[in-house]
């Protein structure tokens, strides 16, 4: 039989342009989360929310009894507000093995010795993140505003709170990149999925705890700060013009979040390599 010679040869297949490998990342990231089914229901149940204010304000352009249902900026602050429990559930489903199952299997290794920068997997799998939590959060918020203009067949509220616009992108964002970086964090810090999950809760939750007793002992809300939560909230009454009842001013709880996204790409920096470093 014929011996064929394999010495070297010159790639033949296609060259993907540098700086795109991310998108391999994130779109396997993707589409395996949309293969369970458990998580599609979550996803499904995470948009309860939005058909529940769809009716109201159907009802409230409809019908002159239900005037009380009409929106108001405060009708998207509580909306997102009602998110706030399916962006805790998305990010733990869909985040907690992003980084932990590839440390687990000693994937760091394969992936960053192939020509993928540390930058370049980070952006993949922040960008399986994103991209759930934007749909969970962004999205049904915005086509709650479209389902406003159309019920209203006019552009009175929107005229009178152009700011939603903005203001609706600019808090998902907020809200989204700070879930997204402390997941991704605490996710490059561990083997065990479960055990993230357990510290991002552990982040959310002891945080409020802390601050709530802080609250008790000093019959003050300036340690509201403490608490990622609790910034977030403080964040959002500001951006959608809207009564808070803490007294710790804005830029405090901006600069908290900053703080918190800062301190998670210092740790994903130091825990993604190649080569793992033992001190």
């Amino acid at each position: 039989m014929p011996i064929h010679d394999q010495g070297y040869r010159r790639y033949g297949g296609r060259r993907e342009p540098s700086g795109r490998t991310w998108a391999v990342i994130a779109r396997s990231g993707v589409m395996n989360m949309v293969r369970r089914r458990l998580f599609l229901a979550l996803l499904l149940l995470a948009w309860l929310p939005f058909v529940v204010y769809a009716v109201q304000l159907y009802l409230a352009a409809n019908f002159p009894q239900a005037s009380m249902l009409a929106a108001t900026p405060k009708t998207f602050r509580d909306f997102f507000e009602w998110q706030t429990v399916f962006v805790f559930f998305v990010t733990i489903y869909v985040g907690a093995g992003l980084i932990a199952n590839d440390r687990r299997a000693n994937a760091l290794q394969i992936y960053l010795s192939k020509p993928l920068t540390r930058a370049e997997y980070i952006v993949g799998k922040l960008a399986v993140l994103l991209v759930f939590l934007v749909g969970v959060t962004w999205l049904p918020a915005m086509l709650l505003l479209l389902l406003q203009i159309m019920f209203a067949g006019n552009l009175t509220f929107v005229r009178n709170n152009l700011f939603l616009f903005p203001a609706i992108t600019l808090f998902a964002v907020i809200q989204v990149l700070t879930a997204a970086f402390a997941m991704l964090a605490l996710s490059s810090m561990s083997r065990s999925s479960r055990f993230v999950g357990i510290m991002y809760a552990g982040l959310i939750f002891f945080t409020a705890a802390m601050y709530n007793a802080l609250r008790a002992i000093t019959g003050s809300s300036a340690f509201a700060w403490l608490s990622p939560t609790n910034c977030l909230d403080i964040i959002a009454n500001a951006i959608f013009r809207t009564p808070s009842g803490r007294s710790v001013p804005v830029w405090i709880a901006f600069a908290a979040i900053f703080g918190l996204i800062v301190a998670s790409i210092a740790i994903l920096e130091r825990r993604v390599r190649g080569v793992e470093i033992v001190t």
